[in-house]
């Protein structure tokens, strides 16, 4: 039995996490949500060790997801659920979205997005590093609005 939090956790644990970082007083920064994102990226859930099970998705860009354009930041952990043959079954993500009052300097951003794999090569610090260089100009800001939630995809 593995010591790794169930996957039916991932949506509780990343909502501590976050809770964690808010304050009393100005409500949760860009950076407080992206550290909570980070502590919560780390962590290893109970996900077959294969390269596409565990995986974190970083994206930006103006949406009109709400009735009004938004520009949105959408911190996401997708894992790959395996039927009880082993075979994939479907994806489940589980989102922090970042949502900011429409703004010619954000705007200019334009869109962008990463994926990071967990049981790859690639290196997650790094990952993070270059991501977090993408929030710069968002990190002391506090979000208009933030959704977390869980969907299946």
């Amino acid at each position: 039995m593995s010591d790794r939090p169930r996957l039916e956790e991932a949506l509780d644990i990343l909502s501590a996490e976050l809770a964690m970082g808010r304050s009393t007083t100005t409500g949760l920064t860009t950076k407080a949500a992206w550290l909570a994102y980070t502590r919560f990226g780390r962590q290893r859930f109970e996900t077959a060790a294969t390269p596409d099970s565990d995986g974190l998705l970083f994206q930006y860009g103006t949406y009109v997801f709400s009735g009004r354009p938004m520009f949105t930041v959408d911190l996401t952990r997708q894992f790959g659920i395996s039927a009880a043959d082993g075979e994939y079954d479907r994806y489940v993500q589980v989102h922090c979205e970042l949502r900011y009052e429409p703004e010619l300097a954000l705007d200019a951003l334009g869109r962008f997005d990463s994926w990071f794999f967990h049981d790859t090569e690639a290196d997650l610090d790094q990952w993070f590093a270059t991501m977090q260089g993408h929030l710069e100009p968002l990190l002391e800001r506090v979000p208009s609005a933030m959704a977390v939630y869980e969907e299946p995809v």
